[in-house]
């Protein structure tokens, strides 16, 4: 299954959570799309609330199925910890996250393409792999060449706070993950156990 590249706020509403982080998408109109309007959300099977928090965490940081659950399988390896937890972990420590988590960019999908066109070095080396795991203590900065890029300099201005995991100089523009995040730093609006439960039946 490819990566989805449809209207992100329909997706937003039929999933009912902010895939921008923004919240505007949910404020404006808070129910699903289509003619049944605040009326087309009834009660959900087991298996429907399975596929919902799944389709949010994926949606959330704009993965397709094949990426979602090889990192899936690769949180199931680590023997510290809950799996659910730790693929969210695993999840946040994507470098297009960091980015984003550091206000180099508004949103995901936008730090996705800082990545994607260079824009982004890790300890000195450019990185253009949106999902490089970004270990605790590497550093994270923009490329001298792009340092004066309209959409960095507008995010750093929209940028209201950083999670308590990450810092950053916003002279050098460049930060770090100073830890891993807690799970009750990471999104609320998910209930990982459920995508476990889907994940256990389907591998």
């Amino acid at each position: 299954m490819s990566r989805y590249t449809g209207p992100s706020w329909k997706l937003s509403r039929r999933l009912g959570i902010s895939l921008s982080g923004t919240g505007k998408e949910i404020a404006r109109r808070p129910y699903a799309p289509g003619q049944h309007g605040p009326n087309s959300r009834g009660k959900k099977s087991e298996y429907g609330m399975q596929m919902t928090e799944k389709q949010k965490l994926r949606h959330m940081y704009g993965m397709n199925e094949r990426q979602f659950v090889n990192t899936f399988i690769k949180a199931g390896k680590i023997r510290e910890g809950k799996h659910g937890v730790n693929f969210m972990i695993l999840l946040e420590q994507r470098l297009d996250n960091v980015v984003y988590q550091l206000g180099l960019a508004t949103t995901r999908r936008q730090a996705r393409q800082l990545v994607n066109h260079g824009h982004i070095l890790v300890d000195g080396k450019r990185v253009d792999i949106p999902s490089y795991q970004v270990a605790v203590g590497q550093v994270i900065s923009v490329r001298e060449k792009s340092k004066d890029l309209v959409i960095i300099k507008e995010a750093l201005e929209a940028a209201v706070g950083r999670p308590a995991y990450v810092s950053f100089d916003e002279e050098k523009l460049e930060g770090s993950l100073t830890r891993l995040p807690d799970r009750e730093e990471l999104s609320q609006e998910v209930d990982e156990s459920y995508i476990v439960e889907f994940y256990n039946k389907k591998l």
